[in-house]
């Protein structure tokens, strides 16, 4: 038997006992950093399109013919969008390890695996349908449509960082029927505020190139169109801050939900009286990401929690004498 065949075991064994047996500090960070990459990844994304460098690389998946990066020749918009590109590689890392970290306790913390493994499968989804879009000429509702996966992956992180910080999913509510309804409802509003907010983006002036046609819908209209379910939202959101006030319910993350969509009004209402400039409405979009994460985290805690030794406690064999497969 050759060295290398007695070292490799040894060290897969060695690799394994590295990673963590629990939720310890370094799932903790892994799991904020993916869900920080995503909300960055909204604002390089509309920086790409608010600057004009939405075909800074005019190909896919090279930026340009014969080249995988951007050449002098291309200026500032091939740049932008090349630099975009790369921070999909950073976040591939980061999904990578945030995997790696939950792998040992995938038996204990399943939700935990399975939220990084879908996590993971969307990294070439996400690298495929940016690709189309630059086929189709930043066709907006394929803009659109880019847009919405990325909010959908925030939500999905923001899943990953609270249930790395509060645990399992328990079975009992820790709010009343008609509380964890009006939650729901507000839930499914703030949906319908993002896709309207997606379908005014592709009726305004930021194509993301000079020669990119719009979706022909009327911005003045989709704009009070817009306004409505935000407003909705706003009230509903109210009613679930008054209401776990005056009930002693959890209140940290609809106040949290109420904070984010003051500013986000504020901010909205701004961008419109002001002729739509790039900087607000690139905070615009981040801010959509942030109170996505929020309804999320508000809908998450309508139910109580788990700790992780409860769920340990699930297992016919302690976690640390687990071995890899």
């Amino acid at each position: 038997m050759s060295n290398a065949q007695v070292t490799r075991p040894g060290l897969l064994s060695r690799f394994w006992l590295w990673l963590p047996s629990t939720v310890d500090r370094r799932v903790r960070f892994l799991a904020w950093a993916s869900f920080v990459c995503q909300v960055v990844l909204i604002g390089t994304g509309g920086a790409v399109r608010l600057t004009g460098s939405g075909l800074g690389c005019p190909t896919w998946p090279e930026c340009a013919a014969g080249s995988f990066t951007n050449t002098p020749e291309m200026g500032i918009h091939g740049f932008i969008e090349f630099g975009n590109r790369m921070l999909t590689f950073v976040l591939s890392i980061i999904v990578i390890l945030v995997f790696l970290s939950v792998l040992r306790i995938r038996k204990v913390r399943r939700d935990l695996f399975w939220l990084t493994f879908a996590q993971g499968m969307s990294i070439p989804f996400q690298a495929v349908l940016g690709g189309i879009t630059v086929l189709v000429k930043l066709n907006p509702y394929v803009v659109g449509a880019h847009f919405v996966v990325s909010i959908v992956l925030v939500a999905l992180t923001a899943t990953l960082v609270y249930r790395v910080k509060r645990g399992p999913r328990g079975a009992t509510a820790a709010t009343p029927r008609w509380y964890a309804i009006v939650t729901h409802v507000t839930s499914f509003v703030v949906a319908v505020t993002v896709l309207v907010g997606v379908l005014t983006t592709g009726a305004g002036p930021h194509a993301g190139d000079a020669d990119t046609h719009r979706n022909g819908l009327d911005p003045a209209v989709l704009e009070h169109v817009h306004s409505w379910p935000a407003y909705t939202t706003f009230a509903l959101t109210l009613l679930l801050v008054i209401a776990a006030l005056r009930l002693g319910l959890p209140r940290r993350f609809p106040l949290l939900l109420l904070a984010v969509e003051l500013v986000q009004i504020a901010v909205g209402l701004l961008q419109a009286r002001t002729g739509l400039p790039p900087v607000l409405v690139g905070s615009h979009m981040v801010l959509a990401g942030l109170l996505v994460a929020a309804m999320t985290a508000t809908v998450l805690s309508l139910k109580n929690d788990q700790t992780l030794d409860e769920a340990e406690r699930s297992l016919d064999v302690p976690l640390r004498s687990v071995t890899p497969a």
